[in-house]
């Protein structure tokens, strides 16, 4: 067969094109416009849920601070007052009759204890700080001089052999109130005897040696007695209360008699057993003292501070 008459097949290949890319810009837009539209439905939730007093504060927080809700005057910003070039009222204007305490002082940082006190309450704020120093300085000048006379106090004791027994009933320490020196009893080994107002002999000699330790320093002296439960009086009419006290008195007349004087002593009281030593057992023998302390001096008070 002649090749002419073979049939012609065509091939017609048809190429597809693809939609053109459009970009993922409509997406962040739609995304912004999301988020203004939520935050703006909770700025209406919330202008709802405030009171009228609330919305005047966010209002005046964010209003100038030149700008005065007046209408005196002009009418304007000002209420009809001027000011020269030193910030100062020009004569002829409107006085003064209010002023924001709240604002914090020419010179004073923002956001600090002394730019947020103004006027009155800084002076005050100023007295109170220098009455604190003043305090810390006298406590320690105080505690210094209190760890001088406690080791004096100890060295007068060691060098006294005939009280070197009750040892164990003389305590010196440094509490909150000042140097406490205590005279306690001990099992089988008073300070006093049973009854009495007067000191053992040897208690009297121990209660000597620091008269004149503490006539050196400056601070008020207060004594006061004690004495321990189940106490037995065989006078109705004279009890712990009277017993304690006079043994305090008598302490005091002591110290007196070999150089303290007077004007030192800010107080004699008895205390029966109202303070124990050991407040688990109030019957113990260490309840029944006598205790001296030196209080820590008072600060002054300024003179312009009224009661």
């Amino acid at each position: 067969m002649a090749d002419y008459d073979r049939p012609v097949i065509i091939i017609k290949k048809v190429k597809k094109n693809k939609h053109a890319h459009h970009g993922g810009a409509w997406k962040i837009a739609y995304a912004d416009f999301v988020t203004a539209m939520m935050a703006f439905f909770l700025l209406l939730w919330l202008i709802s849920m405030t009171t009228p007093e609330q919305k005047e504060g966010l209002a005046s927080y964010f209003a100038p601070p030149n700008v005065a809700p007046s209408t005196s005057g002009a009418g304007g910003l000002m209420g009809g007052t001027a000011m020269d070039s030193a910030e100062a009222r020009m004569a002829g204007s409107v006085p003064e009759v209010s002023m924001d305490s709240t604002v914090t002082p020419t010179g004073q940082q923002f956001g600090t204890k002394e730019g947020a006190l103004t006027g009155s309450d800084q002076r005050e704020g100023s007295e109170f700080d220098v009455a604190k120093a003043s305090q810390y300085d006298l406590k320690a000048k105080d505690d210094q001089a209190f760890h001088s006379a406690a080791a004096s106090i100890r060295q007068a004791w060691q060098a006294m052999p005939d009280i070197s027994e009750i040892a164990d009933n003389l305590i010196v320490e440094e509490t909150d109130e000042g140097l406490n020196i205590r005279i306690v009893d001990q099992e089988g080994r008073p300070m006093f005897p049973e009854g009495s107002k007067y000191p053992n002999e040897i208690t009297r000699k121990a209660i000597a040696a620091i008269a004149p330790i503490l006539q050196r320093l400056s601070n008020q002296i207060r004594i006061s007695g004690h004495t321990a439960a189940g106490g037995v009086y065989a006078n109705p009419r004279y009890g712990s209360w009277e017993l304690t006290a006079d043994r305090a008195n008598t302490v005091r007349q002591i110290l007196g008699e070999f150089g303290l004087k007077d004007e030192r002593i800010n107080s004699v009281v008895g205390r029966s057993t109202a303070d124990p030593f050991f407040l688990n057992d109030p019957y113990m023998a260490a309840n029944e003292r006598i205790e001296i302390t030196l209080l820590h001096e008072i600060p002054p008070v300024p003179s312009n501070l009224s009661p």
